[in-house]
């Protein structure tokens, strides 16, 4: 009787899946990796906030599984290629990450590129959906592109002008950035945001470049007691992220669940991300002035000084992607139209 229970429910499984509209009650489990602790704003105010979203729109059959600071294995570096070989189903990355590997997202890297994240973020998404989709990103789904707040300068000296900046020992996310914190006169380090803190105490870095909204989750503001900003609407810096999603998971979903994750992705996505980190860099500064950290504000000429020594940067990145076969100065030209068209 037992065995006869056991076939029926069989032939019922076996019958239901060939019932049109079964399949779209199917549930999926999907991982999203990153790098970030998980207290840090982009996995507690922006990921999981996102995960719970596409969760409940999708009556609890999409569940996402967080693994915070690599958790899964790997460095940061060799998170797109987890993405594209399965590894995790969802990752989140600095492009810069993989120096060279996405040629025409470093645009918005450039100096003094950036004017307002939310707008250059929503430039980079548009791009995305215009252009990079099927390009650069052919081999994932991108589910977000975005920029971080204002890039601010942190030291264990003064940074005053751009001549301090002579010989200090700077880490930096990307290439386009190191190649500016190097025309600054700077001695540019690479490294993944993760190894900061121990850097900054073991003396292999003097400073480092990063938005506000991150110091907190690495304790920059106790590792280092200066803090230089740009005035006005002029950010030195900003750096591209992405979330992207394995191809072939993506494309295993329903139609009905696909259109769940693509709904709370894409230009909404873009804009919340890039909203809720700009939001972050005021009460991570308060940290900084909490502690009677020097904030120092650069004046409107010396901000033009460091924008004069930062042109080599945009005169190189255009030859060399005009040696990919890229038209530098009219992509140049694309993003500001694009960010302009946004609002910035």
């Amino acid at each position: 009787m037992i065995r006869r229970g056991f076939l029926k429910s069989v032939a019922v499984a076996a019958l239901m899946a060939g019932v049109p509209g079964v399949a779209s009650a199917q549930e999926v489990t999907l991982t999203l990796h990153q790098f970030l602790p998980p207290v840090a704003t982009v996995p507690a105010k922006i990921l999981k906030p996102w995960g719970e979203r596409v969760k409940a729109a999708s009556d609890g059959r999409i569940k996402i599984d967080h693994f915070d600071a690599m958790s899964l294995g790997g460095k940061p570096p060799e998170l797109i290629d987890q993405a594209i070989d399965g590894v995790a189903d969802i990752i989140m990355t600095v492009v810069g990450y993989t120096p060279g590997r996405y040629p025409k997202t470093e645009v918005f890297e450039l100096p003094f590129m950036m004017t307002n994240p939310v707008a250059t973020s929503k430039a980079f998404q548009d791009l995305v959906e215009t252009d990079l989709q099927d390009g650069e990103y052919s081999d994932v789904k991108v589910l977000g592109a975005w920029v971080h707040g204002p890039g601010v300068i942190h030291t264990d000296k003064p940074v005053n002008s751009v001549d301090d900046l002579a010989g200090v020992k700077m880490r930096g996310p990307t290439r386009v950035i190191n190649d500016m914190l190097k025309e600054l006169g700077a001695v540019p380090v690479g490294m993944p945001l993760p190894a900061i803190p121990e850097a900054l105490s073991k003396g292999v870095v003097n400073g480092t470049v990063i938005p506000w909204e991150v110091t907190p989750a690495i304790r920059a503001s106790e590792l280092v007691s200066n803090h230089t900003e740009f005035s006005g609407d002029e950010a030195i810096y900003t750096a591209t992220i992405i979330m992207v999603m394995n191809k072939a998971k993506y494309e295993s979903l329903p139609d009905d669940l696909k259109a769940v994750i693509d709904a709370e992705s894409g230009m909404k996505l873009a804009e919340f991300a890039s909203q809720v980190m700009w939001d972050a860099d005021a009460p991570a500064r308060e940290i900084a002035v909490g502690n009677g950290n020097n904030i120092i504000e650069l004046s409107a000429e010396e901000v033009g000084r460091f924008k004069d020594k930062a042109k080599p940067v945009t005169e190189r990145w255009i030859a060399d992607m005009e040696s990919k076969g890229i038209d530098g100065q009219a992509l140049i030209e694309q993003a500001k139209g694009l960010i302009e068209k946004h609002g910035g």
